[in-house]
């Protein structure tokens, strides 16, 4: 009877007894979650490299686009060298047309640069990765959320697109459709130390410039290869810096990058170089019996 009564009357102090043996493990948890919390942190970045500060107005546009047309990458790289220039802004010779179009000119690029990097992707989906092929189109839409075009939001005519692949050999971020959504907005052409997809039909439009590293095809898709990290910063391309609207001049010899500070002292200089190239080329066109083309018209 002793005994029965006892246990009847303690379950409160076993329950008691309990806690107090568990409690100091239950508070240790809940502190040490609160501890890892507490140290959890986002580091904080700070761009060292400013972007600079120049006049984009419509006019000025204007202005160095008309001092610059139909002015070749080597009469411009003349200049650069004439002001102390010589051989900045001047990308690495595999930068080349992905197409050319000798009778027009039509591949020729001539406009302001719009700078994209692209990082290497922080994801993989292997095989057996989903159950069946609608788990892996669900994954690519997700990761192309990471990988869009945002910089055509502020995209202006006569911009030209100047990407940074990331060192993704894989990766075709220029098709042969966006490239054309692209030409809509008025892109003038693009600059990639990457390379471009479907570039047979980007070849047979020949509608907007495509300049590459040696003119390749990079073949894959962008979900699991690359995400879009930043416009409009500047970027490295090809051996040279270029900040966003630095002035791209680009022909069938390569790109040329002309800091938007010199871009008027340089395309007077380039200009006066141009002319004298093509009244010196006319007479020679002229003794030799060579009909005169756009490329010798004297006015």
């Amino acid at each position: 009877m002793y005994h029965f009564k006892k246990c009847r009357s303690n379950p409160v102090s076993f329950m008691a007894l309990i806690v107090a043996i568990s409690a100091p493990g239950i508070f240790a948890a809940g502190a040490e979650q609160r501890q890892t919390t507490e140290k959890l942190t986002t580091p904080q970045g700070v761009r060292l490299l400013q972007n600079k500060t120049f006049d984009d107005s419509d006019p000025a546009r204007r202005e160095i686009l008309t001092l610059y047309k139909s002015l070749r990458l080597t009469d411009v790289l003349d200049a650069m060298d004439l002001v102390g220039l010589q051989d900045i802004g001047l990308m690495h010779k595999d930068i080349r047309p992905l197409w050319r179009d000798v009778e027009k000119f039509s591949h020729r690029i001539v406009g302001f640069a719009i700078t994209v990097r692209h990082v290497p992707t922080d994801v993989r989906a292997g095989q057996n990765s989903f159950p069946d092929i609608n788990g892996f189109k669900k994954f690519k839409s997700e990761q192309y959320k990471r990988a869009h075009d945002a910089w055509l939001e502020v995209a202006k005519s006569g911009d030209v697109a100047v990407i940074d692949a990331g060192g993704i050999p894989e990766c075709g971020f220029i098709g042969s459709n966006n490239s054309l959504g692209w030409l809509e907005k008025g892109v003038a052409g693009v600059v990639t130390n990457g390379g471009a997809r479907d570039t047979d039909e980007i070849v047979k439009a020949k509608r907007i410039p495509v300049y590459c590293k040696d003119g390749y095809s990079s073949r894959g898709v962008r979900p699991g290869r690359l995400i879009a990290e930043s416009y409009n910063f500047p970027v490295s391309c090809a051996g040279v810096l270029v900040y966003p609207g630095d002035l791209i001049v680009a022909d069938g010899d390569g790109v040329l990058v002309v800091p938007r500070e010199c871009a008027l002292e340089v395309g007077k200089i380039a200009r006066d170089i141009h002319i004298d190239d093509e009244k010196s080329r006319a007479a020679r066109y002229r003794r030799l019996g060579i009909p005169l083309d756009e490329t010798v018209k004297v006015d």
